[in-house]
């Protein structure tokens, strides 16, 4: 099978959208703002080379998803980039059929990219839209604000770095409690209808991707602020939850006066918010135990080049 071919069977749904030309063309809804994101996801460094196709279909946009997330934007369309050992009709038919189903859910219209031969890897840019001047950004924090994760339970934070520690041998557990956290890891929900909601409400967003502390640190440097962030909230291990990284939940924050608000949000999109901490005067964070008292912080979130 050819390139071509490869194309039109398993990624060209909607021909008359452009996969084939050599760009896409599309209008930007009156009065809205584009959002673009890209993530790649490379073959041994950020997914097992035995995952289930399906699975990393959905993974993969799923990362790009929750970038809109954080930015309060709704999906509209996405090019996807991809590199193949091999042409493998069973994975491309997995890949492919994990990648529509999630992309379905969200509107979200694949409208080109690219295909080549070389090691797996899988780049996927997506396009959003947001109301002019309504994007949820990392720099809007103020002092006083309180600060919340996303999740349908707080216990889901830290999840996923349990399930990739249990499949790399380094924590013991049996197949039942492997598979009880393995979909957060490998089929994470990117929180959109939660972002969307947000919009007019939270001060500033990031979804959490390498660690929460670590994207909050983006968050606290382009607001110019400080944090306390409480422990007592955590079920699991502390350090998976605090930096274990590819929870794919929303970390925000908001005023006081927006705490009733999130709780309408919250309950109309069936998604848990927890207050975790507040927005502090210019200082590095401080981590808190349930008493109120610090905590050492010796926690170090992922980084492409220094992580293992």
């Amino acid at each position: 099978m050819g390139e071509f071919d490869l194309i039109a069977k398993y990624f060209n749904r909607r021909p008359e959208q452009g996969i084939g030309d050599d760009c896409a063309v599309f209008t930007p809804t009156a009065g809205m703002q584009l959002c673009i994101s890209s993530d790649m996801l490379v073959e041994g460094r950020h997914f097992f080379p035995d995952v289930n196709p399906e699975a990393l279909g959905h993974k993969a946009l799923a990362v790009n998803l929750s970038d809109l997330a954080a930015c309060g934007a709704a999906p509209r369309a996405f090019t996807l980039a991809l590199a193949l050992p091999e042409v493998n009709e069973a994975w491309l038919d997995g890949f492919s059929r994990g990648l529509f189903a999630l992309a379905d859910v969200h509107g979200c219209t694949l409208v080109g990219g690219d295909t080549t031969k070389g090691p797996l890897n899988i780049c996927i840019t997506v396009f959003g839209e947001v109301p002019t001047g309504k994007a949820l950004l990392r720099n809007g924090a103020k002092v006083g604000d309180d600060m919340y994760v996303s999740g349908t339970d707080v216990d889901h934070v830290g999840q996923a770095r349990l399930a990739l520690e249990i499949m790399r041998g380094n924590v013991k557990a049996n197949a039942a409690e492997l598979e009880s956290v393995r979909h957060r890891l490998e089929r994470p929900t990117p929180r959109v209808n939660l972002g969307v909601a947000l919009r007019g409400v939270a001060t500033s967003c990031i979804d959490i991707s390498d660690g929460l502390l670590g994207d909050l640190g983006h968050i606290l440097k382009a607001s110019n602020v400080g944090a306390s962030v409480q422990t007592d909230w955590i079920k699991g291990r502390t350090d998976f939850a605090l930096a274990g990284g590819d929870d794919y939940e929303l970390l925000f924050t908001a005023p006081p006066s927006q705490r009733d608000a999130l709780q309408a949000i919250s309950d109309k999109a069936c998604i848990r918010v927890t207050r975790i901490g507040a927005i502090e005067a210019p200082h590095e964070w401080r981590l808190l135990d349930a008493a109120g008292l610090p905590l050492e912080n010796t926690f170090t979130s992922f980084d492409h080049f220094t992580s293992t």
